[in-house]
């Protein structure tokens, strides 16, 4: 007889028992293994997202506050612009007021100065000039008014042009 015979049946049953226990414990341990790593994987790469996030979002920022800081400073430089405007328009507008006093005054003296003219001569004559100073004063006036307009919105685009110039070379 051998040992091996003399070793009851149930006795292999448990050895067998035994060492599948065993081999499913170190395949759950080595899972386990692998999933902390896999987790610890996670982990870096959530911290290196976040991190890059966080670069982009401040890099974002900055190149927002540098737009708005070229923006104001071009606006600051539109409304002296436009400061300047307004100011020749209204020396235009003095001037242009003194021409049309000086008008109004070579139309009362003509009718003054008119007596020894046939009386349908001097009306004819005088109604022309009345009629040629009074579109002159509204061509000047409109004049005025469109020179105005014209810079107003030539400032605008020129400080628009600008801003957009500025920001498109420094975003390269």
């Amino acid at each position: 007889m051998t040992w091996i015979s003399a070793v009851p049946a149930w006795c292999w049953w448990l050895i067998a028992l035994v060492i599948v226990a065993g081999g499913q414990e170190i395949r759950v341990g080595a899972g386990k293994s692998d999933a902390s790593a896999a987790r610890t994987e996670l982990a870096d790469y959530r911290l290196q997202v976040s991190e890059r996030d966080r670069r982009a979002a401040a890099v974002a920022r900055t190149e927002e506050q540098r737009r708005q800081a070229v923006a104001d400073e071009e606006g600051e430089s539109a409304r002296q612009k436009l400061e300047m405007a307004q100011g020749r328009a209204v020396a235009a507008e003095y001037a242009a007021g003194g021409l049309r006093g000086e008008i109004a005054r070579l139309r009362d003296g003509r009718a003054a100065t008119c007596d020894t003219i046939t009386a349908q001569q001097r009306q004819a004559e005088a109604s022309a000039v009345v009629v040629l100073g009074g579109l002159l004063e509204e061509s000047d006036r409109m004049a005025g008014d469109l020179a105005k307009a014209l810079e107003r919105s030539r400032i605008a685009g020129l400080t628009c042009e600008s801003i957009y110039s500025v920001i498109s070379r420094e975003g390269r």
